[in-house]
């Protein structure tokens, strides 16, 4: 299995959605298995806020054999996002114009125009159709905007752990990590390194939406806290997690990706009426919501299920929040595995 990074250069500008325009775009991707000769084998992921274009290096359980992502039956292909830190146009990036890197000049983008790179790719590889189109969070984000974008591209839509719009709980945990990357002082500065100590932080309040507390009382508990004042097992949880992220992200990245985050919602510019939207989708639709997800609550996902015209849904029993797509994918495996066995109509 070739799991080499490649990129795709695309020489042309690339207007985004708010009238601003990169002179070019490098798009990093990642593809597992062979394309078949009718092209009728591909599955798209679609990866989610800090995730790169590795599929089996973030997603446990999923590019294997006998799994979903099987790369033996399908030809998997994985873009990293605009804006991200790992090979596509980002703040890091080169501006033509000016020979040195983006850093905090880097426009604002929005989940539309990752899509419209991903399409860029797309072209490139010759892929017209896909059999599923996944992503969980973010990526869900990307599916939703790609399925009502081009109604043809994929047969079957599994959106998982995501929104038809980000609402202000969302919001509101995304400005927390802006105002506390703000505080670095050296955010701002032209340093790939700018804002990094700021960006630690955000990870940790981060966390507290993908958690929530039913996973951190089961993980983090300490055993001996009852003779403690400090040094507590979540504390120093907390503090990994963050250095974690400082170690292999870029502030401005996480900056304008969670502005992005923001900014998503299916019916802007396209009448305000959410379910109308997502009455135009043509795939068969597979939405998936998690029990504990304070990110966003299976109570979001009503409207998805509701609206979009062939759709099913299942609900994933865990305790670990958002971040259950990731932890809990034997059950994922078993839903997705279902899913691609129903038929089309």
């Amino acid at each position: 299995m070739d799991n080499a990074m490649k990129r795709y250069l695309h020489r042309r500008p690339f207007t985004l959605e708010s009238g601003e325009v990169l002179p070019e775009v490098s798009i990093a991707y990642h593809t597992y298995g062979e394309l078949s000769p009718q092209r009728d084998n591909v599955i798209w992921v679609c990866h989610a806020l800090t995730a790169n274009s590795d599929v089996a290096d973030w997603w446990p359980g999923t590019v294997e054999p006998g799994r979903f992502l099987d790369p033996g039956r399908w030809f998997v292909v994985c873009a990293n996002i605009l804006g991200s830190h790992y090979g596509t146009t980002g703040p890091l990036s080169i501006d033509p114009a000016t020979g040195e890197p983006w850093y905090g000049r880097f426009p604002q983008i929005t989940v539309r125009d990752m899509v419209r790179c991903h399409r860029l790719l797309a072209d490139h590889l010759g892929i017209r159709q896909a059999e599923l189109l996944i992503g969980s969070s973010i990526g869900g984000f990307q599916c939703l905007e790609w399925a009502v974008m081009e109604p043809g591209f994929a047969r079957r839509v599994a959106l998982i752990a995501t929104a038809v719009r980000s609402k202000p709980w969302a919001i509101a945990f995304n400005e927390s990590q802006r105002m506390a990357i703000e505080t670095d002082p050296t955010f701002g500065t032209p340093s790939p390194d700018a804002g990094a100590r700021g960006m630690a932080v955000a990870r940790s309040v981060a966390l507290l939406s993908y958690r929530g507390q039913p996973a951190y009382d089961k993980t983090q508990d300490d055993p001996a806290a009852h003779d403690k004042r400090e040094g507590y097992r979540a504390t120093t949880y907390q503090r990994h997690q963050g250095e974690k992220l400082r170690r292999r992200f870029n502030a401005y990245s996480y900056y304008r990706l969670t502005q992005a985050i923001d900014s998503h919602d299916i019916a802007r510019g396209r009448g305000g009426d959410e379910a109308r939207v997502l009455a135009g989708i043509r795939a068969r639709c597979l939405v998936v919501a998690i029990t504990s997800d304070i990110l966003f609550p299976p109570a979001e996902h009503d409207l998805m299920r509701r609206a979009i015209p062939r759709a099913s849904y299942r609900l994933i029993d865990s305790d670990f929040g958002h971040d259950g797509f990731l932890i809990e994918h034997e059950q994922l495996d078993a839903i997705i595995r279902e899913f691609m066995t129903q038929p089309l109509d």
